[in-house]
């Protein structure tokens, strides 16, 4: 009985050891598998960022809507100048603010459609109320969103969205003067201050429309500044 007992703890020492050495082996296999993993998502990565188009994920659309959120807010002065019959007075009056957000949204998400994202939420909450300035702002959109990915290939670099924020809004000029010029009648309540937009002295209108894109211009200078402090601070991250 004596020679059992120790037998049969030397038994249990050698199955305590093998058990050891198998959740050992385990933990090693899970390592590597991690491992493994990590390497193949950075390489993922990696080549996803290498492509021009790329599919977005749902953080940044989330991150584009509330980017239009923002337009629209500080945009809310809109329907006090609508009415002035000035040649440019709503893109003078909302030039600083719709370029500021869109390059903050494009600069967070580098990738083409960032800034039709944006017009599209800002212009669905405009559709029921001006159905032509929606559509206005998808075309520019694509406008501008087209001529900076023909030049720089991509928003990579950070002309491209300098490019994009700076001629996103003033587009809307020729854009609307078409459309009452060609398009629309010019009839009712509306009849006078359409007039006056139209009927604008060329000098007037070159005037405003520099002035419009110089503001534009700033506007993007500011919206990449305030990025790049963002990004320094940890408060937007990639």
């Amino acid at each position: 009985m004596d020679r059992e007992v120790p037998d049969k703890v030397v038994s249990a020492n050698k199955e305590v050891t093998m058990v050891e050495e198998l959740l050992v082996n385990i933990d090693d296999i899970n390592t590597e598998q991690a491992s493994s993993q990590t390497e193949y998502m950075a390489v993922a990565e990696g080549e996803d960022d290498n492509k021009v188009f790329r599919k977005f994920k749902i953080k940044d659309i989330v991150f584009l809507a509330m980017m239009s959120a923002a337009m629209l807010i500080t945009g809310a002065i809109m329907p006090l100048v609508g009415q002035i019959p000035l040649f440019g007075i709503i893109q003078l009056t909302l030039g600083l603010q719709f370029s500021i957000f869109p390059v903050i949204g494009m600069m967070k998400v580098r990738k083409p459609g960032a800034l039709m994202f944006i017009s599209l939420f800002c212009g669905a909450l405009m559709v029921f109320m001006n159905t032509v300035m929606f559509l206005c702002m998808m075309l520019c959109a694509l406008v501008a969103e087209t001529l900076a990915l023909t030049i720089f290939r991509g928003y990579k670099k950070n002309g491209a969205i300098l490019l994009a924020g700076t001629i996103y809004f003033p587009l809307t000029l020729p854009f609307l003067y078409i459309w009452y010029k060609y398009i629309y009648t010019m009839t009712g309540e509306e009849g006078q201050a359409v007039s006056a937009f139209v009927g604008s002295s060329p000098a007037l209108a070159v005037g405003i429309s520099l002035a419009v894109i110089a503001l534009c211009f700033f506007g993007s200078i500011i919206g990449m500044v305030i990025s790049k402090e963002l990004k320094k601070s940890g408060v937007m991250k990639k």
